[in-house]
């Protein structure tokens, strides 16, 4: 399993990336089919409100999955799209 953690124009702290990582790794095991995670940090416009974006997308044999969410942590927008991707994941398991 490869987990790939880009922050852009930043540097992530080690407590973010190992939040990611346990919730990717929840992700992971709904399907053990998937083979990759890509994970882009992004920080939109730093005086606004809401400008911490978060997008994973995860390889699978079943296909990709992609979810992109925005708040004003981190944290919350790696909650928002691991649960998006939650859905995906078992809606693809139930075909």
């Amino acid at each position: 399993m490869n987990i790939e953690i880009q922050a852009i124009n930043f540097a992530a702290d080690q407590q973010l990336k190992d939040f990611i990582n346990k919730k990717v790794d929840k992700l992971i095991s709904i399907d053990d089919s998937i083979t990759s995670a890509d994970i882009y940090l992004k920080v939109d416009k730093p005086e606004s409100h809401d400008n911490k974006i978060v997008e994973i997308k995860l390889q699978s044999a079943d296909g990709d999955f992609f979810a992109k969410k925005r708040s004003n942590s981190f944290e919350e927008s790696v909650d928002l799209v691991s649960h998006a991707l939650r859905k995906q994941i078992l809606k693809q398991k139930d075909k």
